[in-house]
């Protein structure tokens, strides 16, 4: 237990029992390493398109660029020129509405030809061959020669041969008043109020004829007029047919997409599988190393040349007190019962911030059956192992 140099070594190794895991883990891991990393997944990795999808997007191309949107867009675009032609003749009200309504393409949009549409457009009332008027004046004409042959020119005859044979200018005049007074109120007066109330109908017309074109014209086109003269968007339906097959594809093309979707996910379900197995032996031998590789426990040998004692505290000491060892229970940490020497207890410990194990007596103790063997320096213990 005296002072004097020391010279201590000390080696640490794995527990025994634990050494041939880990050589086998260390076996393992150069055998992986060997082999080198998994191959990439070597199935498809993003989904087809579905029939569906193709056959959404082949459609909408085709319509796209086919005859039937072609066909539709010169519709709407010689309608849209109609419409705006209406607009700039109803702000020349005045005479040209006809003129220029007729020549756009409104006819075609109401259940009229061009020919009728104009007239309506200018109030025309027909009173040619062929029409009603005509017809009803052909009426009233034969009903007033009727009358006239039948009853009023046989009764005026009848009157003039008793009264005065033979006839005179006198009868003449009679009979041509008969006669006037016969068409007069048979042929003339209705011609001209029934010429008066179709003029007068045709006149009407005329407003509610333009407002049915442009109206025609916004249903089919989406685009018309607020009033006479004014152009706005409004929602129509050529908008939809246009968009009816569009709409139709993209329901099918999202159809398609959901299949693959479905699709996708089993390909990513595959890839992680295949994954998770190329990286199994991996996976394993980490798992097996964390679990052998804990500190079970550990071997150390440790070589002492020379005389144990207590050099650290000797030197504290310094040429004034070689024989004194700092062992003071306050210095000390880790310390364990290890025997005795000279009937006093023994302790294994280590000083505190020297990490070297020592083996020595505590000087509180020694203190107290021989004070003699103790002395305090600088507030610290010391025992006098010489004196012991």
């Amino acid at each position: 237990m005296g002072g004097g140099t020391r010279i201590s070594t000390s080696e640490t190794g794995p527990w025994e029992e634990q050494k041939p895991y880990l050589l086998g883990g260390f076996d393992e891991a150069q055998r992986l390493y060997e082999e080198g990393v998994p191959s990439y997944y070597t199935g498809q990795t993003v989904a087809d398109r579905t029939p569906a999808q193709k056959w959404a997007d082949q459609s909408t191309i085709g319509y796209a660029m086919g005859p039937r949107a072609a066909g539709m867009q010169a519709g709407a675009e010689g309608s849209l020129m109609g419409t705006l032609q209406g607009g700039q003749a109803a702000q020349n009200w005045g005479g040209g509405l006809a003129g220029a309504l007729g020549q756009s393409s409104y006819g075609a949009l109401t259940p009229y030809n061009q020919g009728q549409y104009a007239d309506l457009l200018a109030g025309r009332v027909d009173t040619g061959a062929g029409s009603p008027y005509a017809a009803m004046t052909n009426a009233l004409q034969q009903g007033v020669t009727s009358n006239l042959q039948q009853n009023i020119l046989p009764g005026i005859r009848s009157q003039q041969v008793q009264y005065q044979p033979g006839g005179s200018s006198r009868a003449n005049l009679v009979q041509n008043q008969a006669i006037a007074k016969a068409v007069q109120s048979g042929l003339t007066k209705p011609l001209a109020d029934m010429y008066s109330g179709a003029y007068q109908t045709a006149q009407g017309m005329r407003m509610p004829a333009a407002q049915m074109g442009v109206g025609q014209q916004q249903y089919g086109m989406g685009y018309g007029l607020q009033g006479i003269g004014a152009q706005q968007a409004s929602m129509g339906q050529y908008p939809t047919i246009m968009g009816a097959p569009l709409g139709m594809y993209d329901a099918a093309r999202g159809a398609g997409a959901r299949g693959q979707a479905v699709n996708q996910e089993l390909i990513n379900q595959n890839m992680a599988r295949y994954n998770y197995e190329a990286n199994a032996p991996q996976q394993a031998l980490a798992n097996y190393m964390n679990t052998i590789g804990g500190n079970y426990g550990s071997s150390t040998t440790q070589t002492t040349p020379g005389p144990s004692g207590f050099s650290q505290m000797t030197s504290l000491l310094g040429a004034v007190a070689p024989l004194f060892a700092g062992s003071d229970v306050r210095i000390k940490e880790n310390i364990t019962p290890d025997g005795t020497w000279k009937g006093h207890n023994a302790y294994q410990f280590n000083y505190i911030g020297d990490n070297v194990r020592q083996r020595g007596v505590m000087a509180q103790e020694v203190e107290e059956t021989r004070p003699d063997a103790v002395v305090e320096i600088g507030g610290i213990k010391h025992v006098n192992y010489g004196a012991l």
